[in-house]
């Protein structure tokens, strides 16, 4: 779990059907930016890990009004993309034999603070 100080809003999507890999070239785009900056990004982004990469910088966001931060000049301080449990399933092949298939899931974390765009 990753520490948050007093003026930072943190938010955590877990279990997400998607592979890490993907999610983090998602991630690695928004990281830095103004939260603004971010949603719009990643609104236009065609990845499909964009959605839930957004759900969960919204999620931070308003974690941030509950706090009582100014959520006006947020900044996306830290989104880090950890691999949760893998299913593992099989596909028959030819022969009477079988292939594994791995549906990764990962966990997506958020952490805002107010201040400039990096």
């Amino acid at each position: 779990m990753a520490q948050v100080a007093s003026n930072e809003a943190i938010a955590i999507a877990r279990y997400v059907r998607m592979a890490p890999r993907k999610v983090r070239m998602v991630a690695d785009l928004v990281r830095g930016m103004s939260v603004d900056k971010a949603l719009e990004t990643l609104q236009f982004s065609t990845r499909a890990a964009a959605l839930p990469v957004a759900k969960c910088v919204q999620s931070a966001a308003a974690n941030a009004g509950v706090k009582g931060i100014n959520t006006r000049n947020l900044v996306i301080k830290t989104i880090c993309v950890d691999e949760g449990p893998t299913l593992k399933r099989i596909r028959p092949r030819a022969k009477g034999s079988a292939s594994r298939i791995n549906k990764r899931t990962s966990h997506i974390t958020v952490i805002v603070a107010p201040g400039k765009e990096a």
